[in-house]
């Protein structure tokens, strides 16, 4: 991968110990620089690691990948960026957890209904059996979640 990164985001790579020479290389946790750029709202640097091709769907040590991490630090911006440069919207991290998951268990009604209408799976299943729904932790997020249709699935053709 050749890219040649601004000054300003080569110092934010070596600053948090991450090799600017290989993007894709995770750090501390296993977090690549696009989930820890992404956690911690650094569009700039997203933007960059994108135009240099990173790996969108790499994950970190809880198997969680830089949508999760942007869900966490509440960046639509950042998570527009990462849909449309393919980031797998129904990743399931270790636990079997998915963002829309995270969303709803923390209370995060803006993010359920964004990642709702962005078409994540709300039949996805933790290891230990349950559905966005059941970890809804507010009234907004289980109404949310209660009412959204489902986009309709192909039948097979007779």
């Amino acid at each position: 991968m050749s890219y040649s990164f601004s000054p300003e985001t080569v110092s934010w790579m070596q600053e948090h110990k991450l090799d600017p020479t290989a993007p894709d290389k995770p750090g501390r946790y296993q977090d690549t620089p696009l989930i820890l750029a992404s956690r911690m709202d650094h569009e700039y640097v997203v933007e960059e690691l994108l135009a240099a091709g990173v790996d969108v769907n790499q994950r970190n040590m809880d198997g969680t990948n830089a949508l999760w991490a942007a869900v966490v630090s509440s960046s639509f911006r950042i998570a527009e960026r990462l849909i449309e440069a393919g980031v797998d919207i129904n990743n399931r991290n270790d636990n079997g957890a998915t963002a829309l998951m995270y969303a709803a268990s923390a209370g995060k009604a803006e993010w359920v209904a964004w990642l709702l209408g962005h078409d994540a799976d709300t039949t996805a299943q933790t290891i230990d059996g349950f559905t966005a729904v059941e970890l809804a932790s507010n009234v907004m997020c289980l109404k949310l979640l209660r009412h959204h249709k489902a986009p309709a699935q192909p039948t097979a053709a007779h």
